[in-house]
């Protein structure tokens, strides 16, 4: 062929830079780019193999390989694809997106089931110009009595073509690259971008150095294989140990004998595992073999809880796996992974369009053909047909969540407090999980037995019934309240978690019949004996105004009760909306906004008149020791809330040793 010069056929002025330099947001995306060129070249030979259009040669073995040379900061990918004749060139690289797979899969849609081709050439290929000043290609088609072709483009929108020197079918890609990339010559920033983007890719990928100083390996000679080099034949003698036998003499005992071994050229260890583990049928699948999976893609020394296998081939081609992992959630952040392939090439994590917000959670791998990528394949076209696999990944974890709790009730309620981040944030964000999840909700309660909603409301008799449930926040904390409660065979449930007061504002929103409140929020009926309102007056009258002079605190809210518990003399309460209230500005950064701006009320002291202090407060207001007392009962009722300030913290410690004190005169 004579050599021909020509222009790229680009369709809009000035383009050509443009791609170069904007086309991939991560510049080091052509290793991707180029690989998966390779990929798809050899898949297609494979569907020409099959049908009988190409033959093998004997002992072909289909690879793609990336030779690096630091020296003349050149890159070469080379693959053992169907490969391009010059007109093949002409059409898919000269002419700038245009896609060789659309004209491939039309001639043979009778003949093959199902789309295998990834990428593409035309704009993938031309990645590699981010990073190269010059691109050389080498190619040989299979076609029968194709010549070899040799193009060469140094990054403008003129190319050089002419016969080349290829002998064996399939491409060779050679980067000249410019002064800002020659780190994608370094072998370990190579072996990086390369398991990065191309761990699972259905071909096997080696990486090698030019120039680099051969390894050895040393085997026994009957595991050589037929293409192994050998360098040196090797004799082991048997090893021997020398015995004591049960009558005191000795004995030489043969441990391993003699071996033949050979020494040979290191065996290239492919960057691709070809047959992964979401690819398999989950009947075919360990739990070893899940966890090792695991371990190895997230690099998470935890065992997750427990997965979930996607395998769906109608109406369109799905596969993965998601894995629920184990979380601290005190230490940890409630961040997952999930990563997207398209026919085991790496795109992209946590696609939101593709797999549901609240799965973000997670960790795992989502392998989907049919997705519809654009030009860069790092982003989904937001469209129906995404929209039904999100819905789809969706069902298929409330199935596994629903059936596991029918099923197996004990080991979802093991899993319950490591899941339940997951599963409340998919109540609030996705309606129609939230629809089949809602009777699979668990609570703890007092006792750490695990209720659902149904153990906890009784069915509404009308349309106005609303059910109390009652929650802890702090075990600790709210102790006292919670003794109260105990005392009155009154039961609440453990609510912890961050999330938490947004998960239950969700469920009162979707049932009107259920009402929410933190077990401090008021003193109910149920811990007060019944006794008429005028009967407190005067003592309620006299205590408000003396807390309220002694504390300083003009505005505090002062109530008087008869608590069954004599033992207990006085508690904090915070109204329900006030406490939501200050959750929600915290949560929106603004901690120290006042929540009476938006009408929410003031923490109130809640006095106990059957305690024997209340009442010495109440007879002996004005005696040297009143003001200590009154100081001592609300820092006391406070702490049984919520922790004290540092300066209110050191002013009861400091008065608490003055009380010992006064005890000893």
């Amino acid at each position: 062929m004579a050599e021909k010069r020509g222009n790229l056929s680009i369709n809009s002025d000035n383009i050509f830079p443009i791609i170069k330099k904007w086309l991939y947001s991560d510049h080091d995306i052509f290793f991707r780019e180029l690989i998966s060129n390779g990929c798809d070249a050899i898949t297609k030979l494979n569907k020409l193999d099959m049908m009988g259009e190409y033959n093998y040669p004997e002992g072909h073995k289909n690879k793609v390989e990336v030779i690096l040379d630091p020296e003349k900061k050149t890159l070469k990918f080379t693959d053992t694809g169907l490969g391009m004749t010059a007109d093949e060139v002409e059409e898919y690289i000269t002419q700038i997106a245009f896609s060789g797979a659309t004209e491939f899969l039309e001639k043979y849609k009778d003949k093959t089931e199902g789309d295998q081709i990834i990428g593409h050439f035309g704009l993938g290929f031309y990645s590699a110009f981010m990073v190269a000043d010059e691109v050389h290609i080498d190619t040989l088609s299979y076609k029968e009595g194709a010549e070899p072709v040799h193009w060469e483009c140094d990054g403008g929108t003129e190319y050089t073509m002419k016969t080349g020197t290829k002998s064996e079918v399939g491409t060779e890609i050679t980067l000249f690259l410019n002064e800002e990339s020659t780190e994608f010559t370094n072998e370990y920033r190579a072996r990086e971008i390369i398991e990065k983007y191309c761990s699972f890719m259905p071909t096997e990928i080696f990486l090698s150095v030019e120039g680099k100083e051969q390894e050895y390996e040393t085997i026994p000679e009957e595991d050589l294989k037929e293409d192994d080099v050998v360098v040196e034949h090797i004799h082991e003698d048997a090893k021997t140990e020398e015995r004591e036998k049960e009558d005191g003499t000795k004995e030489t005992v043969e441990i391993s004998p003699a071996r033949e071994m050979v020494k040979i050229n290191k065996r290239p260890v492919s960057l691709s595992d070809t047959h992964p583990l979401w690819m398999k049928r989950p009947n075919d699948c360990t739990d070893e073999e899940y966890k090792a999976f695991y371990h190895k893609v997230f690099h998470d020394f935890k065992e997750p809880l427990f997965w979930i296998h996607l395998n769906m081939d109608y109406p369109f081609n799905l596969k993965g796996i998601l894995y629920f992992p184990q979380i601290n959630t005190e230490y940890d952040s409630i961040e997952g992974t999930i990563k997207l392939y398209n026919n085991q090439v790496f795109i992209a994590d946590n696609i939101k369009e593709v797999i549901p917000e609240f799965l973000m959670l997670l960790k795992g791998v989502i392998d989907c053909p049919d997705l519809p990528l654009n030009v860069s394949r790092s982003a989904l076209q937001n469209d129906g047909f995404v929209q039904k696999i999100s819905s789809y990944i969706t069902k298929k974890v409330a199935d596994k969540l629903t059936g596991m709790c029918k099923n197996d009730r004990e080991s979802y309620e093991k899993y319950w407090d490591d899941i339940s981040p997951f599963i409340k944030f998919g109540f609030i964000r996705d309606q129609k999980f939230a629809e089949k999840i809602k009777d699979y909700l668990l609570f703890k309660n007092m006792e750490h037995k695990y209720v659902t909603l149904s153990d906890l409301v009784p069915a509404p008799a009308s349309d106005d019934d609303v059910t109390t449930l009652y929650y802890i926040t702090d075990e600790v904390q709210q102790s006292q309240y919670i003794n109260m409660f105990k005392e009155q065979g009154m039961d609440a449930v453990i609510l912890n978690q961050n999330i938490d007061s947004a998960f239950i504002t969700q469920i009162e929103q979707q049932n009107q019949h259920i009402k929410f409140k933190r077990i401090d929020a008021d003193v109910e009926e149920a811990l007060k004996e019944k006794t008429d309102e005028k009967e407190l007056e005067d003592i309620t009258k006299a205590l408000t105004d003396l807390f309220r002079k002694t504390l300083g605190k003009e505005n505090l809210d002062v109530h008087v009760e008869k608590l069954k518990d004599e033992k207990i003399s006085s508690i904090i309460t915070l109204s329900e909306e006030s406490r939501r209230m200050q959750d929600m500005m915290k949560m929106y950064g603004m901690p120290g906004m006042d929540p009476n701006m938006f009408g929410g009320a003031q923490e109130s002291l809640t006095l106990n008149a059957n305690n024997s202090l209340v009442q010495y407060l109440f007879e002996h207001g004005d005696a040297d020791n009143a003001k200590i007392i009154c100081e001592q009962l609300y820092d006391l009722a406070m702490l049984s809330h919520k922790p004290l300030e540092p300066e209110a913290m050191t002013k009861f410690i400091a008065r608490s040793n003055k009380i010992m004190e006064m005890l000893t005169k």
